[in-house]
């Protein structure tokens, strides 16, 4: 058994270049050796900003190469190179099967050793290590600077939606959707109006037997501008006017019409003033917070039901069923890797999108019926930590139920609407932000989404070569090369988070067959927890790949009503709190929430046995606070 509970950040580099030199064998004895002496002496130095900023700051610039956006030359990243070339003596052995010594990419380059390079490099770029306060203030100052930006367009789509009420839309602009691809000739006002044209007969016709009214709304998992802890959201004390001028109380915010006659009296009570949403900045990672819009309860209400509403439609309608996903990330991750194989695919990374969709874009593109609802339930000002109060000019700021959906249907409508053809368009695949488009069609597209406020973050877009990234997943010449990256920080002290995060990390180090790192990591964890179950044990436990049968370490006993064996082991389990409600409010969130988790309930039966169910029945008087995990021994 391993005594020592320490984990040193540079011996897990370490373990994993030897990982590459059993693999690949680009290393002698003697390379090895000083590569890994160097990276400890290097982390000694700087500490982990080595690894969580030095590093990545190479790995972004291998990948711009990779994409044939610059030339390669580890002086640009302030790393030491090989004389005469431009490749880095750390690493070097990898590099020169990826790169010719001038810095361009070889005809035939390693995908493997592309593989290990970013694992390196990455490993610990998402580390959530504390940040500074200078990192929110900038995120803040980020958050204020979209709006300025936004409301200097705010002119702009005023025009275009004032001529789309007083022009004839079909004489405006004669011409199919081929012209669009030859409008750059015409003026900048005309070709954004043709683009206004296609996409609002794109997202009329998606709408056009969609009846917003028809929605169950409830309440999300987050917290709320008003404060309201989880069993106070289901008692309304404020419901916005401009909410229930469409969503009538009584029919919205009530289980049933014997809800109403009980409470009809206090209904005067309910005010119907608009609260503003609340800026939050969560932990993220050591590059910074991020920055999270909680929305007012009786805002968050409506918007999830019209979310799950929007879903449903979106991915059940013949023209977006195939080209733009909410709950199945396959598609574009496929796309990724096909179109890092054959260069046919680009995928364009969209910089802060979710504050770059303007309201005005926003009313330009939905249907007038559509778009009422949408707006009745959005929150038009937010309150920043500083108590500062900001006009959103943004639709829905990240925080929003509604972001997610409206974002990702105001990109699509956009790119469908300038695609040249049909082939296009059906090639074109959004998840959010996450976006898929033919590559000749890439630079296009990309001037098309900034000509209506959005950005493009150029040199993460991979428009050339054979690398794409796109929902998690990078790619290069057809070959998965996405790197392990570790989040959740080291703890010698028992903590669930830490030990349901680490065996993830080593299951996935085994998948990859990195067995040194696999090993080092399980050695960490067994000095901390003790012995942990293996995978053939077939237990519903966090469990480990890639080990011997460890049934032997534990306590065990016959279950005689079950008719099993079972094992006395760690699991994770949820501290509830149970509270009650008055009846009726029970009894709204039983159908607003109970029927839903019986559904989700029989989908996930159908899951991998390795994977760990919660098969508690639902009840109306039973929360469960998050952060509030605890690691505990039962009988599985």
């Amino acid at each position: 058994m391993v005594t020592n509970k320490s984990l040193d950040e540079s011996e897990i580099i370490a373990a994993l270049l030897a990982d590459a030199h059993a693999s690949l064998g680009v290393f002698n004895t003697r390379s090895l050796r000083l590569t890994q002496q160097w990276v400890r002496r290097r982390y000694l130095s700087e500490g982990v900003s080595f690894l969580t900023k030095t590093l990545p700051r190479l790995g972004k610039h291998l990948d711009q190469a990779l994409t044939g956006n610059v030339r390669f030359d580890g002086r640009l990243v302030r790393f030491a190179v090989r004389r005469p070339t431009q490749l880095p003596r750390f690493l070097g052995e990898l590099f020169e099967r990826i790169f010719h010594p001038d810095g361009l990419l070889l005809p035939d380059p390693d995908a493997q050793c592309v593989k290990f390079v970013r694992q390196v490099l990455y490993l610990f770029y998402k580390y959530e290590l504390p940040y500074e306060e200078a990192q929110e203030q900038q995120v803040i100052d980020d958050f204020k600077k979209s709006e300025k930006d936004l409301s200097e367009l705010h002119s702009s789509f005023t025009y275009l939606y004032r001529a789309w009420h007083s022009i004839n839309r079909n004489r405006f602009v004669a011409g199919s959707l081929e012209d669009i691809s030859k409008s750059y000739q015409l003026s900048p006002e005309i070709r954004r109006f043709v683009i206004i044209r296609e996409a609002r007969k794109l997202l009329t016709k998606l709408f056009s037997s969609f009846d917003p009214t028809d929605i169950c709304p409830s309440h999300g998992p987050g917290v709320v501008s008003t404060r309201q802890r989880l069993w106070d959201k289901f008692l309304w004390t404020n419901v916005s006017s401009r909410i229930t001028e469409l969503y009538p109380f009584d029919a919205y915010f009530c289980a049933s019409l014997g809800h109403v006659c009980d409470v009809y009296q206090g209904f005067d009570a309910i005010g119907s003033t608009d609260h503003s949403a609340r800026v939050l900045l969560v932990p993220k990672d050591s590059r910074g917070p991020r920055l999270i819009s909680c929305e007012p309860v009786d805002f968050q209400w409506i918007q999830q039901g019209l979310r799950q509403a929007i879903y449903r439609l979106v991915e059940e309608h013949s023209i977006t069923k195939y080209n733009v996903f909410f709950t199945d990330q396959g598609p574009n991750k496929r796309g990724a890797i096909q179109g890092s194989k054959h260069g046919w695919y680009a995928t364009l990374d969209l910089k802060e999108a979710s504050d770059r969709v303007s309201l005005d874009l926003v009313r330009l593109l939905f249907p007038e019926r559509v778009f009422a609802y949408l707006d009745c339930c959005r929150s038009t000002s937010t309150v920043l930590p500083s108590g500062e109060v900001l006009r959103l000019q943004k639709f829905a700021p990240m925080g929003s139920a509604l972001c997610f959906p409206i974002m990702a249907l105001t990109i699509w409508a956009i790119l469908t609407a300038v695609a040249p053809n049909a082939d296009t368009r059906e090639s074109i695949l959004v998840y959010g932000d996450d976006v898929i488009v033919p590559t000749a069609f890439a630079e296009s597209a990309i001037a098309s989404l900034e000509e209506f406020g959005l950005l493009i973050n150029r040199s993460k877009s991979c428009t050339q070569g054979f690398f794409r990234e796109s929902c998690g997943v990078d790619a290069f010449k057809g070959i998965d090369v996405t790197p392990v990256r570790f989040r959740t920080l080291w703890d010698e002290s028992p903590r669930p988070d830490v030990y349901t995060s680490w065996i993830s990390y080593a299951n996935s180090c085994w998948d990859r067959k990195y067995f040194c790192l696999h090993e080092y990591i399980v050695s960490r964890l067994e000095a901390v927890y003790g012995p942990i179950p293996s995978e053939d044990m077939h237990i519903a436990c966090p469990s480990l790949s890639g080990i011997p049968n460890q049934a032997r370490l534990f306590k065990r006993r016959w279950n005689s009503h079950l008719q099993r064996c079972e094992f006395r082991v760690r699991v994770i389990k949820s501290n509830p709190v149970n509270h009650d409600l008055p009846g009726w409010s029970k009894l709204l969130r039983y159908f607003t929430e109970g029927q839903a988790h019986s559904r989700n309930h029989i989908n996930e039966t159908h899951g991998v046995a390795k994977v760990s169910l919660d098969l508690t029945p639902f009840s109306v008087s039973r929360y469960t606070k998050r952060h509030t995990s605890m690691l505990v021994w039962r009988w599985r």
